[in-house]
């Protein structure tokens, strides 16, 4: 069986296509990600996940991605799945009691565990660690758990921890900090003045604390005070100094989604920039044969330090806890009812 590229991709719609599936059997990305156009019946999510992972051979271990936070950026909806709060409204429980606010948290990642995991999703894009700023664009808004690094940090560890309860794997976002975008990255590039000394103060302080973990996805975002020429996606001075230097993650690192207008060039020049950067994996996130096809042409293998980290993620999903959902969801329901 030949070796999985430096890729992870979406698809168009409910099933594969034949075209797709020909080229995810001759192309082999590492992993796949769902939107909500790929979501009708769960029935019918459970079996394109696993056409998915049969078109690489099978395997439980093949990472298939969602971003299931809670709030307007939850893939999965009500009535397949509750609709969960967003990231803010349980800062505002930890801000009223830290222990109750670390629980729901918790809770609420061991709850998304339980949704996704049934329809063969095993890894999570969450918890989002950017510290908002006030003003923060809607782009992260109330995604962020707080505008306090302590918070940030702790509601994002209590997440990861609940994740892997359930048998998923957490991917931290957005790396080294998406907190101070005053742009929406989908369709313009975020510039940040702050110095290094704020940064490594604020925005970067949850990703240190939490540098252990397998997976992180990068920012869109030029930092000027570390590379004013290049977002962190495709700057090797960001990835080598900061997140690999600074913040000290050895984790894989892949992009946030390539297709976003953030990025300069077309799709092909933004996969090798990416590369080239030094992540680890190229993120497409739309389906479009044409671009996939461009992405493919333009990463190379896995291989060195980069296959060691997606061998380390595949060998690294826990068992689930054996929880009783019932129980630990009425807990949640009751918790946030009252706040």
């Amino acid at each position: 069986m030949s070796e999985s590229k430096s890729f992870l991709s979406g698809c168009k719609g409910l099933s594969l296509t034949a075209d797709e599936k020909a080229f995810f059997r001759s192309e082999r990305p590492w992993g796949f990600i769902l939107f909500g156009r790929n979501i009708g019946e769960p029935a019918q999510v459970a079996d394109l996940t696993a056409e998915m992972r049969d078109c690489l051979g099978g395997g439980a271990d093949i990472p298939v991605l969602i971003d299931q936070e809670g709030g307007r950026v939850q893939r999965i909806r009500p009535p397949h799945v509750q609709q969960y709060p967003n990231a803010a409204a349980l800062g505002a429980i930890y801000r009223a009691d830290v222990e109750k606010g670390l629980r729901a948290a918790w809770l609420m990642s061991r709850l998304h565990a339980f949704d996704l995991l049934r329809l063969g999703i095993n890894v999570d894009c969450l918890p989002v660690l950017d510290v908002a700023v006030p003003g923060v664009h809607d782009v992260i808004g109330n995604r962020a758990y707080g505008q306090e690094p302590e918070i940030v940090s702790a509601m994002g560890g209590a997440a990861a921890e609940g994740l892997k309860a359930g048998g998923l794997l957490p991917i931290m976002k957005h790396m080294p900090g998406h907190g101070r975008t005053m742009v929406d990255s989908h369709h313009d590039l975020p510039v940040v003045h702050a110095s290094r000394a704020e940064l490594e103060a604020c925005d970067f302080v949850p990703f240190r604390r939490m540098k252990d973990e397998l997976m992180a996805m990068s920012a869109h975002i030029v930092f000027t005070a570390i590379d004013a020429d290049n977002p962190a996606t495709t700057s090797a001075t960001v990835v080598s100094e900061i997140i690999r230097g600074h913040i000290g993650f050895d984790g894989l690192l892949m992009s946030d989604d390539v297709s976003m207008n953030a990025l300069k060039g077309d799709i092909a020049a933004r996969s090798r920039g990416i590369i080239a950067a030094g992540l680890d994996m190229v993120l497409h996130c739309h389906g479009i044969m044409e671009e996939m096809i461009a992405v493919t042409e333009n990463v190379p293998p896995l291989t060195g330090d980069s296959l060691r980290r997606a061998n380390a993620v595949r060998a690294g999903f826990p068992a689930p806890d054996g929880a009783d959902e019932a129980a630990l969801r009425e807990e949640f329901n009751a918790m946030i009812a009252v706040a």
